[in-house]
């Protein structure tokens, strides 16, 4: 069992693990995400069409089948991207439309009817900060889809849609595959590092551009995945946050790049956020240029350089300029009715 990295972020911040881990012979993690080798021995009949191409071995053929799998990847990126963002927006809008007029509703006669278990489960999620209140539904779809990986009658529908491959020809494991985890380890690897990331980088985005921001990262390190095993031919399907989670840490390391780092167990070795990023990114740029096949660099190095662009730029230029949406809504939707 080799660890890639073990850090925390500050002592009283956020912590960051990522691990590489070898659970068996031909099953590799990387970062937090995990590459399936051998793919044919875990597929079953009903995923032979996964593996087998469907046209003929020739080059030209080939090359423009790859050239439409890259076309569909990005044209996905994108429409999932701004459609995730819009949403995000009407969610804020509806969010503070509801806080703003709550003087004109009443909810008395709601409150009164839950008791017992209710109520008690209510005062209890109204207590969690805001971090915790993203963690927890993230964190939940991740152990439900684990779960799933555990069935073995379910096992061909996982591969297929819970697992990323630029082979497939299917689009929506580019976000799927960012919920999914084959192992107890790797999961529960990658929701501690989501649990130390989440009060601070849902403090500085806010809930909704929060969860835009984690769903995108997964989506275009996904896409950045295809493109890298598109050129250099590798086929074999990956899985796990670990795009995702290395667009927050792009993201926090470039917001607070003095922030100081320290290796957990050697608490006296410190290094500052900024020197943090550029030495994960060095290793996957690395990974990358050698064709090491151990880790998906190459999703690693999407994430973490949409995180960066979304700090310098997209935050500023995008969420911070949706002003035309909001009044559009507002116009749209008109004051709410008093009950």
């Amino acid at each position: 069992m080799a660890f890639r990295s073990f850090l925390h972020l500050g002592d009283n911040m956020c912590k960051c693990v990522f691990t590489t881990v070898q659970l068996k012979p031909k099953i590799y993690t990387f970062g937090g995400c995990k590459q399936i080798r051998n793919f044919n021995r875990f597929k079953g009949k009903t995923m032979t069409s996964f593996s087998k191409p469907s046209l003929v071995n020739d080059a030209s053929n080939k090359h423009s089948a790859h050239t439409i799998s890259l076309w569909k990847s990005f044209t996905f990126t994108v429409m999932f991207s701004g459609t995730t963002f819009i949403a995000a927006i009407i969610w804020e809008y509806k969010h503070v439309r509801e806080k703003t007029y709550n003087v004109l509703r009443s909810y008395k006669q709601l409150r009164i009817h839950r008791t017992g278990w209710r109520r008690k489960m209510q005062k209890w999620w109204s207590s969690l900060p805001e971090g915790e209140k993203m963690f927890i539904p993230i964190c939940f779809l991740n152990v439900l889809v684990y779960i799933l990986w555990r069935i073995p009658a379910y096992r061909p529908t996982m591969y297929k849609y819970f697992s990323n491959s630029p082979a497939s020809g299917n689009c929506w494991p580019m976000l799927l595959s960012t919920f999914s985890h084959y192992s107890l380890l790797h999961l529960i690897t990658n929701m501690y590092v989501l649990h130390n990331f989440c009060p601070i980088a849902v403090t500085v985005l806010g809930r909704e551009q929060f969860l835009a921001f984690y769903l995108t990262s997964g989506v275009v390190s996904s896409f950045s995945s295809h493109l890298y095993k598109a050129a250099i031919g590798i086929k074999d399907p990956s899985l796990g946050a670990s795009g995702a989670l290395m667009g927050i840490f792009g993201f926090l390391c470039t917001q607070f790049p003095n922030m100081y780092l320290s290796i957990v167990f050697i608490s006296a070795l410190k290094f500052q956020s900024g020197t943090a990023i550029k030495a994960a990114m060095g290793i996957d740029m690395l990974g990358c240029l050698c064709r090491w096949k151990l880790f998906d660099h190459a999703a690693h190095l999407g994430g973490a350089l949409f995180g960066i662009f979304w700090q310098v730029w997209g935050n500023a230029n995008i969420w911070q300029k949706r002003e035309p949406i909001v009044l559009f809504l507002h116009k749209l939707c008109g004051p709410p009715k008093s009950h």
